[in-house]
């Protein structure tokens, strides 16, 4: 297990779409390893995409709100609802914005088992699941962003 460079703005990796990892093997869960312990590594981070360490495969991580998550293509398959959320991202350091995402979302993938699974979450869960798999889509949230904040230094 490794930690990785975390890319940041203006990287063209945070652009490029990810690849559907077809089979969850060794690999692909050291990959995930990676991708955790790059996450642990900082201080502030709820959840990584793996595009947003180099590696461009549909892999993300979360250790959030309870969720402890590797997960392999996911794919969100229900949407509901929408809500004012405010996002940070570890690629965009000290930036923040207020952004909408939808309320509820249902999340398909594979763990790192290779086993089928399924979360309906709310809130600041459906926040997280969105602004990730967008990031294997190649989207960044700056580009979601319809007012940016100030903090207070």
């Amino acid at each position: 297990m490794a930690v990785r460079k975390i890319r940041m703005d203006g990287d063209p990796i945070l652009k490029k779409k990810c690849k559907v990892v077809p089979q969850v093997d060794d690999t692909a869960r050291r990959q995930l390893d990676d991708l955790m312990d790059t996450l642990h590594s900082v201080d502030n981070g709820a959840a990584l995409a793996a595009n947003q360490a180099g590696i461009l495969r549909r892999m993300i991580v979360i250790d959030y709100e309870g969720y402890y998550l590797k997960l392999v293509n996911p794919v969100i398959t229900e949407k509901s609802g929408s809500q004012r959320c405010v996002e940070g991202c570890l690629s965009f350091p000290n930036r923040f914005g207020k952004t909408f995402r939808p309320a509820k979302v249902t999340v398909e993938a594979l763990d790192e088992n290779g086993q089928d699974v399924v979360y309906t979450v709310e809130g600041e869960m459906a926040k997280c699941f969105c602004h990730e798999i967008d990031h294997l889509d190649g989207k960044v949230f700056i580009d979601e962003i319809y007012e940016f904040l100030e903090l207070d230094e």
